[in-house]
């Protein structure tokens, strides 16, 4: 870590306060985003907005100021003014969340019981909500420690060098400034060069809100809860005042026998109703209780001893790599009704979830489990509920404001529009099966404005509990601006992709499978009047961590959703993921003339391309073209450029025809 050097303070004279207000009124903005995106992104919104405002308020210089580096400059005594400002932001934002050692973890941190200003009664406030790729970055950010938050902030929106900004997050306590400097270069993958832009958009503007009322009936129910407990207390101490005559003693009633504590129903984990729009973890933790038995103390204790200890005719299935044990802490429960004549319960223990379904006639009960951890807005946006034949039942997130079906084999087809009851339970959708490929249903869901914009995604039901999220990445060069990280499934562009590309997908049924992203990575003119060509590398990430791969060729076809043609495969690779970001690939092909050619392509980083065996040929650029043998081996490798670490890269998992 640079050394610190401490320049001096602001001295408290009233040409110094006068500056330093100055100061906060014209920085004001940018010193409530820091420390929005500072606070803990565990509090809520609403909590970190009014934290953000007050840390910024109480950055004034009082009897004791921050020793803050000073720079050398025509505008010294501005850009000390400002730093001294930031680094009592910092202070104070970074200690909101400090617990001292011995202080219960039940309680919030000692900073959070001190009534501070500002306080707002009776509403919430909120940022106004941004588009995909803000909630993208916002949850990047929320894994992030608070020290590497603020130095992301620093870099990229005040633009202040490496060195200043460990100095001063050195100075506002930060113990090792440097390392955080450091960890915060690995958030600029989940922004790119629009990181600016990103953080100075409305998703982290906490200067610009919106207002919702708080709980409307749960104030009623506390106001009638106040007068009752008052009227008790009145009556308490008139019972004390009137003297009593001796009782003989009564023997207490037993306690009623319970499930353990932590599988007990009346302790079941419920989020509140609204919790999903005032957080900045949107996820299966702000699922509210829904469900007409959601009351249903039998259903639910039947439920949770199932899973704590099925029994023999219980039907357990689960997920790769989900494990089958019972819940280390008490559950949430997501839903409890009725579906298809039969109960379901379905619970969430922060890492996988647990569907129960009760016995019917001849219909044993059932338990299925399947992982969920590190969930996200699309990931956790609906589950299956229940399964006949040839359709299944959804529960859909709070914040799924629209429900609409299409058929990926059909791309200029319209959705149509999905009902979906009061409580979130969609009506029977047809699914797919894991062969045949005359159909390829999916559910199109639009997020609440609440929480994100003008963001629409498809997720496809592969046979899990919770769907699959479909996303596409274009060519280089297609799209504006050029594509950073996947997009959603939606675009006219994506779904003619998905259309070749569907009939893939039965290959992933029921393997635990978290998204499946098509990413077009080269495209190239065919030989002899051929037509263009568009090689795609089709990549399934599970739960657990690995990720499968199919490597597709679109030629031109004669109907729009003819099947590309399958030429490598691989499973459990990194490759087409962002520790992957490099591939080439390579097929035999038939030309309009009857000749054979061999066509390999590479993405972005490839400079040259070389095959040998049965062919010998060696071709500059990302894409070769060369006569070969209909029969043979052939091996194809690639060059990479300089800033890819100039390395050679092998074909993935190459098919042989």
């Amino acid at each position: 870590m640079p050394a610190l050097r401490h320049g001096r303070p602001l001295v408290r004279t009233r040409i110094a306060t006068d500056r330093a207000e100055a100061a906060l009124v014209a920085q004001y903005t940018a010193l409530v985003r820091l420390a929005y995106l500072t606070l803990p992104a565990t509090l809520s919104r609403h909590r970190r907005v009014l934290l953000a405002h007050g840390a910024a308020q109480r950055a004034l210089p009082g009897t004791r100021t921050a020793l803050v580096p000073r720079p050398r400059g025509p505008h010294d005594d501005d850009v000390v003014t400002h730093d001294a400002l930031r680094v009592r932001v910092l202070r104070g934002a970074l200690s909101a969340a400090h617990r001292p050692t011995g202080w219960p973890g039940a309680l919030p941190p000692p900073r959070a019981l001190v009534p501070r200003l500002p306080v707002v009664w009776g509403l919430r406030l909120f940022p106004r909500a941004g588009g995909a790729e803000e909630i993208t970055l916002g949850q990047a950010l929320a894994d992030a420690p608070a020290p590497t938050r603020a130095a992301f902030v620093l870099r990229r929106v005040d633009g202040l060098p490496d060195r200043r900004v460990a100095e001063l997050l050195a100075a506002a306590g930060v113990s090792d400034a440097g390392a955080s400097v450091r960890e915060s270069a690995t958030l600029d993958a989940a922004a790119g060069a629009a990181a600016e832009a990103l953080l100075r958009s409305q998703e982290f503007d906490a200067c610009s809100v919106q207002t919702r009322p708080t709980d409307l009936v749960r104030r009623s129910r506390r106001k009638r809860a106040a007068w009752i407990a008052g009227a008790v207390g009145v009556a308490a101490v008139a019972a004390l005042l009137v003297p009593q005559a001796t009782q003989p003693d009564r023997p207490t009633t037993a306690a009623r026998a319970t499930t353990p504590r932590e599988l007990s129903a009346d302790r079941l984990v419920r989020a509140d109703a609204g919790q999903w729009a005032d957080t900045s973890r949107v996820d299966f933790t702000v699922w509210p209780a829904r469900g007409d038995r959601k009351d249903d103390e039998e259903l639910l204790t039947r439920a949770l001893g199932t899973w704590a200890a099925p029994t023999t005719d219980v039907k357990v299935t689960a997920t790769p790599g989900t494990a089958v044990d019972a819940p280390p802490r008490t559950p949430q429960l997501l839903y409890a009704g009725e579906v298809g004549g039969r109960a379901v319960v379905l619970f969430s223990d922060g890492e996988r979830l647990a569907r129960y379904t009760d016995a019917d006639g001849d219909e044993p009960a059932t338990l299925d489990l399947a992982r969920v951890d590190d969930a996200d807005v699309t990931t956790a946006a609906v589950v299956v509920l229940a399964r006949s034949e040839g359709s299944a039942r959804y529960l859909t997130a709070p914040w799924v404001a629209e429900s609409t079906t299409r058929d990926l084999l059909r791309p200029d087809s319209p959705a149509r529009e999905l009902h979906v009851s009061q409580d979130g339970v969609t009506d029977a959708v047809p699914v797919a099966g894991a062969s045949g490929c005359d159909r390829r249903p999916v559910l199109q869901l639009r997020s609440s404005s609440r929480i994100v914009e003008h963001h629409a995604f498809v997720v496809a039901d592969l046979g899990g509990l919770s769907p699959v999220h479909l996303t596409y990445t274009p060519l280089p060069g297609h799209g504006t601006p050029p594509p950073r990280q996947p997009r959603e499934a939606t675009s006219a562009q994506a779904l003619l992709a998905w259309a070749r590309g569907a009939c893939g997908l039965g290959a992933w049924h029921g393997g635990g499978v978290r998204a499946v992203n098509a990413w077009d990575f080269a495209e190239q003119d065919l030989p002899e009047g051929g037509g263009h060509a568009v090689w795609t590398c089709a990549r399934a990430s599970t739960w657990r961590g690995p990720g499968d791969v199919s490597l597709l060729l679109r030629t031109p076809a004669a109907s729009v959703t003819e099947p590309a043609r399958v030429v490598g495969q691989a499973r459990d690779t990194a490759a087409c993921s962002r520790f992957g970001q490099h591939v080439v690939a390579s097929t035999r092909w038939k030309s309009p003339k009857d000749h054979w050619f061999l066509l390999a392509a590479g993405s972005r980083a490839v400079t040259r391309i070389t095959a040998s065996g049965a062919v010998d040929a060696a071709r500059p650029g990302r894409t070769m073209a060369v006569r070969a043998p209909a029969g043979g081996t052939v091996r194809v490798t690639a060059l990479l450029d300089a800033k890819a670490g100039g390395e050679k890269l092998a074909e993935v998992g190459p098919v042989r025809r």
